[in-house]
């Protein structure tokens, strides 16, 4: 039996915890999650899924999301985690796009497991866990009726995310999926997990949502790895640093906005508690301000480590804290695949240029139903992107610039707002900003700023002047926002991506 599957360390260790639930201090360990997991892969058959069929899952964080992802993995099938913000269309939308057979949902997500259009959607099967609906199952007594023991024909599944739809219709992202054994890992994993760092003796802190691609897939290696895995129910600054204590965390994986969330704590609470057992610091899935990195390094020490991916798995690059302070605002060199960046005509450029970054060398993957889509992700050398842009430096490190989804054209001039971002964030007023391109009469587009400020009642034309004048001092003037319009809260989802099109379409006919 494998040393890289939950089920080798319910037999040689089988009182270790797998996970904790921090919210609840609630333990399921390996023996209890062996049990689980066969138990839901029973259940699955007898409702006459078979390998290769697809299932979807929308729940927040809770005891039952790995237990329900392990069971769908070791039973073959193609699983699906949903957002737990989006509202009916959005997961009609995801639900017969891929194909779902089967539906579990939460009473938490009550509302709209309701208000589904069956008729719209392909399920044939509903659960739910935790709550009562018409014509839900309750998931947890199916469960509870299924044998213990490993269903006889286990094939390794495969999870299929939805790209997060900042640019337009989330699509489904399906690995090259052949059936495997079940306890394999895919190569591309094994190889993440190494970079990590993952060991019998890891305990993970995971204070993002699982349904997105990075905490779920880390969560899972990091248990089929051996070690123990700490999930906060919803992220709360001063709750991960006291889970940090608590739970002697050796590593744990953040998005930017965590780290100024928990700058931004008082300094007697960012310092009560005992972060010593904490080693690494991984980061990713948005671009970090220079200031707030730095700011992060200076409190934790060089254990912050960030990598550039994407749910696609295309490539993978890593960074360390001493590589990042000689290469300063760098995602790190190539630790997975070749990087390539290219022109719009798929030319390669040389060192410096700015381009669309490619990955080769890694495993092929498709949009879902999504045949043109899959097609526009390739370079006609069969490289692949997931429409980034960036440069490399030249000892070969990555620098992101933007989505090219998201670059501003005035005057002829093309403008990549993160760094706009990056730079109004530093400033102390700023708790979140997005900025973008609007209607210009005479330039085509010029550059706004949409600022979050930190103190509400600091809005106003003269924040407005302070801020135009803090870029003016710091970056040519070509890139500097025309004007400043302040929102409470700006659109940035618990996977710390900032979803601008909607605010954007507010300043476009």
């Amino acid at each position: 039996m494998s040393g890289t599957h939950p089920s080798y360390w319910a037999r040689v260790s089988p009182d270790r915890a797998a996970y904790i639930v921090a919210n609840t201090d609630r333990t399921v360990t390996f023996s209890e999650l062996e049990e689980r997991s066969n138990q839901i892969a029973h259940l699955f058959r007898a409702r006459g899924l078979k390998p290769g069929d697809h299932i979807a899952l929308q729940m927040e964080n809770n005891e039952y999301f790995f237990q329900i992802s392990w069971g769908a993995q070791r039973a073959g099938l193609i699983y699906t985690p949903i957002h737990s913000h989006l509202q009916r269309d959005e997961v009609e939308y995801i639900l017969d796009n891929c194909k779902a057979r089967l539906f579990i949902t939460s009473g938490k997500m009550r509302d709209i497991a309701i208000a589904l259009r069956r008729e719209k959607i392909p399920v044939e099967h509903f659960f739910m866990l935790n709550g009562e609906a018409s014509s839900y199952e309750d998931f947890l007594a199916a469960v509870a009726a299924q044998p213990t023991t490993p269903i006889a024909d286990q094939v390794a599944g495969a999870h299929m995310m939805y790209s997060s739809g900042t640019t337009g219709h989330p699509k489904g992202i399906l690995p090259n999926w052949t059936p495997a054994k079940f306890d394999d890992m895919p190569a591309m994993l094994l190889a993440s997990s190494k970079w990590a760092g993952y060991t019998a003796g890891s305990v993970y802190l995971t204070p993002a949502p699982l349904y997105h691609a990075a905490p779920m897939v880390s969560g899972m290696c990091c248990m089929a790895m051996g070690g123990t895995v700490v999930i906060l129910e919803k992220f709360d600054a001063e709750l991960a640093l006291a889970s940090i204590e608590r739970y002697r965390v050796s590593m744990s994986q953040w998005v930017p906005i965590m780290f100024t969330r928990m700058l931004r704590l008082p300094p007697e609470i960012r310092n009560k508690y005992d972060l010593s057992s904490h080693k690494k610091a991984i980061h990713a899935a948005a671009p970090c301000p220079a200031d707030i990195k730095r700011q992060m390094i200076d409190w934790w020490g060089p254990i912050i480590f960030e990598y550039y991916a994407a749910s696609e798995a295309i490539g993978q690059t890593g960074i360390d804290s001493h590589e990042w302070l000689a290469h300063p605002g760098s995602v790190g060199k190539a630790v997975l695949g070749v990087l390539h960046i290219c022109d719009d005509d798929g030319n390669e450029l040389p060192v410096g240029a700015t381009g669309t970054i490619y990955f080769s060398g890694m495993q092929e993957f498709e949009y879902y139903g999504e045949p043109e889509k899959t097609r526009a992700s390739r370079h006609s050398k069969g490289w692949a992107t997931t429409g980034d842009v960036g440069y490399l430096d030249a000892d070969g490190y990555l620098y992101l610039t933007d989505r090219k989804h998201f670059m501003i054209i005035s005057g002829g001039v093309n403008i990549y707002p993160q760094e706009i971002e990056n730079l109004l964030s530093s400033h102390p007023k700023i708790a979140d900003v997005a900025v973008f391109g609007v209607p210009s009469e005479q330039f085509g587009e010029e550059v706004k700023a949409v600022v979050q400020p930190a103190i509400w009642a600091d809005a106003g034309p003269a924040l407005e002047q302070e801020l135009l004048q803090w870029c003016r001092e710091r970056l040519s003037h070509v890139k500097c926002p025309r004007s400043v319009d302040f929102e409470k809260e700006l659109p940035r989802m618990d996977n710390g991506k900032l979803y601008k099109t909607q605010l954007r379409a507010r300043y476009w006919p």
